[in-house]
């Protein structure tokens, strides 16, 4: 996919995600650990990656063996206002991008409006 239609399908997709947490209750502004998941089919290229991130200080990223292929969950501690996350979650697919990963999106604990 050409890195374009990636970060155009990545920014819906994260719209999307955000609209549904927003129908239940989630203050976006309130900061929490979010993971973006990238998988790779080789650990070297996994390490690599989770090496690339904590070198340039993106997140906290741990490498997970799943059957024939290899997570890289990086955690970073932000809020999840549309425009903090959609940058965020766009450098992880521009990442996958680069190192010819497949961007799996992003996850969190909702937090709910007091």
């Amino acid at each position: 996919m050409h890195i374009v239609e990636t970060l155009l399908s990545t920014a819906y997709e994260d719209t999307q995600l955000l609209i549904k947490n927003d129908e239940l209750g989630d203050d976006f502004a309130v900061p929490r650990d979010v993971d973006f998941v990238v998988i790779a089919k080789e650990k070297t290229t996994a390490e690599a990656v989770a090496s690339f991130v904590t070198d340039n200080r993106y997140g906290s990223p741990r490498v997970e063996e799943g059957g024939d292929a290899f997570r890289v969950v990086v955690s970073v501690h932000m809020p999840i206002t549309q425009g903090v996350l959609c940058s965020v979650s766009a450098l992880m697919a521009c990442l996958a991008e680069l190192f010819s990963l497949e961007y799996d999106g992003w996850g969190c604990v909702i937090q709910r409006r007091a």
